[in-house]
């Protein structure tokens, strides 16, 4: 509650929090709010000369190049592209909290390892690992959603690993010990909740970059795979119409855009609510 009062008193949270809501919305509610099935090709759907209709009329976005309502492909996008968000980043969250914890507890050549391999992780280009694996691999909604979460986690683990390091020196730690305290009671009832607070915040934020990562391999033509629809496998299919349909790019671009940008408000406003020791850095 008090995380709501906190964002309700911040205006570009509050606004970034609705536009997730809306975004959420309809995704859920897609087979209800399209009006029409997003993969039939209509016989009404494009010109005599063969073109994309403009947005108006029965399609309230237009057609796209073959005939089908933006609109409802728009809704439908809305939901694999959130799907892979989520899921994608929920893994990523938690194999870096794994990762970072253990390294940050264990220390010795357990945690030399684990670190190294995250800082090779970190050096190697996020985007091109992404695309190797995912040209490696048979691409489908789930395929790309492990392969975004493959090279995302690698941020999480970081932090997370700092922060362990510094809880494991703190005194009520060292006087669990002490006392005898088990590893597991330490991690699970100690450590562990301390860290609630960034996993939150970094998987709030972390939506913004995979929804964005997703787009960029969809575009690519390594994404989600046609008829399935998402925003950016919308975008690849349209880029040659850029000229003479701009409808069929600038929606689903727009679309990206006001979905990162809300997530990152609201992950921002979280960062600051959560940590405070955080408020006011950029």
């Amino acid at each position: 509650m008090r995380v709501m009062r906190e964002i309700l008193r911040q205006p570009a949270a509050l606004f970034g929090l609705l536009i997730v809501l809306v975004v959420v919305t309809m995704a859920i509610a897609a087979p209800l709010l399209a009006p029409f099935d997003p993969d039939n090709q209509m016989f009404d759907g494009l010109t005599l000369e063969g073109a994309p209709i403009a947005p108006g009329g029965p399609f309230l976005l237009g057609t796209d190049t073959l005939g089908r309502d933006l609109y409802s492909r728009l809704l439908f996008g809305a939901r694999n592209s959130l799907i892979i968000g989520l899921v994608a980043n929920g893994i990523a969250v938690s194999i870096g909290l794994l990762i970072g914890i253990t390294a940050g507890y264990a220390r010795g050549w357990i945690s030399t390892i684990l670190m190294r391999f995250t800082d090779l992780m970190m050096a190697f280009p996020a985007l091109l690992l992404a695309i190797v694996l995912a040209a490696l691999l048979k691409p489908s909604l789930w395929i790309v959603a492990m392969v975004i979460a493959l090279v995302n986690w690698v941020q999480v683990a970081r932090i997370v690993y700092t922060e362990t390091r510094g809880l494991v020196e703190r005194d009520f730690i060292l006087a669990e010990r002490a006392l005898g305290a088990g590893h597991g009671r330490i991690l699970f009832l100690h450590v562990l909740p301390h860290l609630v607070p960034t996993a939150i915040v970094w998987g709030t934020l972390g939506i913004a970059t995979t929804v964005l990562l997703e787009a960029t391999l969809s575009f690519l033509g390594i994404g989600v795979q046609p008829p399935d629809p998402s925003w950016g496998n919308i975008i690849f299919e349209s880029q040659s119409y850029f000229q003479a349909a701009p409808w069929l790019v600038f929606f689903p671009g727009a679309v990206i855009l006001l979905t990162a940008l809300a997530f990152n408000l609201v992950g921002d406003a979280l960062r600051d609510i959560l940590d405070p020791t955080q408020r006011g850095r950029g």
